[in-house]
């Protein structure tokens, strides 16, 4: 079966910096994870007030903050379980993982994610539809760049295995995010809310 091979990441000093970082897992949510986390919740909001029915089905302040609250609360859960996984994963490569980098690793993933929800500013279902699955593609390609430099897995098998299971656990606890989302959207429309 053929393997993937992906380019080099160009290196820079920001890049080598986030490598070699040691934040603690409490800098790293307090500092990147919880401001990025706001943003999708926050540029929901702000498409459900401006352009009402126009991106997203037309729904009240209230009902746009329940679910904006909701999937924030969700998503700085799901960086936790991540972490949590990415310890265990390593456990069956014979790796061992300190927190911190699993951690790290759960946050940097999903940053095209988060920045792609800026894209709600402007009011095309096609741009917006286009700016996720870029930033699904580029999480999974970062997913395959960081595992290998924040992990520091020098063995290629390894490296690919860790990647391919963390890019399995991402894309569940994605789903799991959206099931949860798609469970508040209805809670918050259903005449008990209203």
């Amino acid at each position: 079966m053929p393997q993937l091979h992906l380019p080099r990441l160009p290196q820079s000093r920001a890049w080598d910096t986030l490598v070699h970082s040691h934040f603690s897992v409490l800098q790293m949510f307090l500092f990147y994870a919880l401001p990025l986390s706001v943003v999708p919740p926050a540029m929901i909001y702000f498409a459900g007030v401006v352009y009402g029915g126009t991106l997203l089905p037309a729904l009240g302040k209230m009902q746009l903050l329940t679910i904006g609250i909701a999937f924030f609360l969700a998503e700085l859960a799901m960086t936790f379980l991540v972490a949590y996984i990415i310890l265990r994963l390593g456990e069956v490569v014979d790796l061992r993982i300190t927190h911190e980098d699993a951690y790290k690793l759960a946050v940097v993933i999903p940053t095209p994610l988060w920045l792609a929800s800026l894209c709600l500013f402007v009011p095309s279902v096609i741009l917006n539809i286009a700016a996720g699955a870029t930033a699904l593609m580029l999480s999974c390609a970062l997913t395959f760049y960081t595992v290998p430099a924040i992990l520091r897995v020098a063995d290629g098998g390894a490296a690919r295995i860790l990647s391919n299971a963390i890019l399995v656990a991402g894309i569940l606890a994605s789903a799991a995010m959206m099931l949860l989302t798609i469970l508040s959207w209805t809670f918050v429309t259903s005449s008990l809310f209203s």
